[in-house]
C-alpha cells in the first residue's frame, strides 16, 4: 500500500493527521548501536509544527515513544517501533472539506483510489505522515555517522524567487538553525522571512528549493542500472508531499556545458586515494557514490491549502466556493529540511549495509 520504504534497512510508517498517533517500525538495523531519545527527539523537533510563526500553528510537542528495539541505549537488532502521540488536532476545523476536493491536494485522487478517506487533516496524505520518516531517519544518522562518519546536512536553498548565494562545502548545521527559515545566508533569509510572512496575511502560500549535502559518504554505496544512488535518493525526496522536482550535482544547468567543462577529471589525493577536481557528478557516478560530496536540490511546491478563496467541486459534481480553514504551512520549506535529512539518510543507510553484503570479503 506504499506506506514501505527500503530493502534492508526498511520502514514502515503509520498514522494518520489527526487519529490518535503516528509512528514507524524499523526493520534491518543492526544491533548494538547506541541512540537515545534525545537522537531521535532533536529531528523530531526540527520537524514539528508550532516552531516558529513562519509554519503551521498547530502546537505538538512531537515527543518520541520508543515501544521495542531499543534496551540501555542499545539497538538489539530487532524490529524498532517509534510513536508520537497527536495531542492538539483541531478535527472539527476540517468538517466543511468531508465532500469538498481541495485544489492541488489528495482528496479527490485520494477518494478515486480508496473509495473513502480520512478527511480531517488530510489523512496520510497530510506532512504529519513524516514525523515517522523522520523518526526513523534519525535513527539511520546514528548508524552513519557511528559507522564510517557520514553527514547529512540540509538547508532553504530558495524560497519563490528569492535564492540564496552560499558555498554547499562551507555550510553548517549551527549556520542553518540560527535562523527560522533554515536558510543559512542571513541576507536571503531576511528577504524570505518577509516574504513568508506577506504570504500569510495574503491568504497564499509559497514554494522553494531545498539543498542537501552528504560528506563523508564511502565510495561504493549504489548499485548500476535500476537501483543507482541517485535513483534511490530521487525516490526517497520525491515521495515527501509537496515535492515535484528533483536534481543532483549541476542537475539541469549541466545541459548548458559541454562534455569538456562537465567532466571531472581525476587526481590521487595526499592519501594516494582518487579524488576529482570537480563536482559536476554530485559524489555519484555510474549509480554509485564516488566518495565525493553528494549535493542535490529538491523542489517543493507551495502548500495546496490555503485562506484565499478558490473554485472547486465537492464530491457529487457541483462548484464550491473554498476557503480552507484549519492551521497550515503558508511555506513547507522551513520543516522539509529534516524531512530530505531523513530520506537521504534512510537511503544511504539502506544502501550502506547492502554494500557490506557485496564486498564480503573486503
Amino acid at each position: 500500500m506504499g506506506s514501505s520504504f527500503g530493502s534492508i534497512f526498511r520502514i514502515h510508517t503509520f498514522g494518520e493527521s489527526h487519529g490518535p498517533a503516528v509512528g514507524v517500525v524499523i526493520d534491518g538495523c543492526p544491533p548494538r548501536f547506541q541512540i537515545t531519545n534525545e537522537d531521535i527527539q532533536r529531528d523530531l523537533d526540527r520537524r514539528r509544527p508550532g516552531q516558529s510563526r513562519l509554519v503551521t500553528q498547530r502546537d505538538e510537542s512531537d515527543t518520541v515513544e520508543i515501544i521495542s528495539g531499543i534496551s540501555d541505549g542499545r539497538t538489539l537488532g530487532t524490529p524498532i517501533a517509534l510513536t508520537v502521540r497527536n495531542k492538539d488536532h483541531q478535527s472539527g476545523a476540517y468538517d466543511h472539506l468531508k465532500d469538498v476536493y481541495r485544489p492541488s491536494h489528495a482528496d479527490y485522487t485520494t477518494d478515486a483510489k480508496y473509495g473513502i478517506r480520512a478527511h480531517e487533516g488530510g489523512g496520510r496524505a497530510s506532512a504529519r505522515e513524516t514525523v515517522g520518516r523522520v523518526a526513523a531517519g534519525a535513527v539511520a544518522r546514528k548508524v552513519l555517522s557511528d559507522y564510517c562518519g557520514v553527514e547529512v546536512l540540509g538547508w532553504v536553498h530558495k524560497i519563490h524567487k528569492i535564492e540564496s548565494s552560499i558555498n554547499p562545502s562551507e555550510v553548517t548545521y549551527e549556520m542553518v538553525e540560527s535562523d527560522p527559515t533554515r536558510c543559512p545566508d542571513s541576507q536571503a533569509a531576511a528577504a524570505m522571512t518577509d516574504a513568508i510572512t506577506e504570504a500569510r496575511k495574503d491568504g497564499n502560500s509559497l514554494g522553494g528549493v531545498v539543498e542537501c549535502i552528504a560528506r563523508n559518504v564511502p565510495v561504493a554505496l549504489g548499485d548500476p542500472v535500476f537501483d543507482k544512488l541517485e535513483a534511490d535518493l530521487s525516490k526517497g525526496v520525491m515521495s515527501l508531499p509537496a515535492a515535484k522536482g528533483f536534481e543532483i550535482g549541476s542537475g539541469f544547468r549541466g545541459t548548458e556545458m559541454t562534455g569538456r567543462e562537465h567532466n571531472d577529471l581525476f587526481e590521487i589525493d595526499e592519501n594516494g586515494e582518487p579524488r576529482t577536481l570537480t563536482n559536476n557528478s554530485g559524489g555519484i557516478q555510474g549509480g554509485i557514490s564516488n566518495g565525493e560530496d553528494i549535493i542535490f536540490r529538491v523542489a517543493f511546491k507551495p502548500t495546496a491549502t490555503i485562506s484565499s478563496a478558490q473554485q472547486t467541486i465537492d464530491k457529487d459534481g457541483n462548484t464550491v466556493n473554498l476557503s480552507a480553514k484549519g492551521r497550515h504551512d503558508p511555506c513547507v520549506l522551513p520543516r522539509a529540511v529534516p524531512m530530505v535529512e531523513a530520506m537521504a539518510c534512510l537511503v544511504l543507510c539502506d544502501a550502506l549495509l547492502r554494500q557490506l553484503t557485496v564486498d564480503v570479503f573486503a
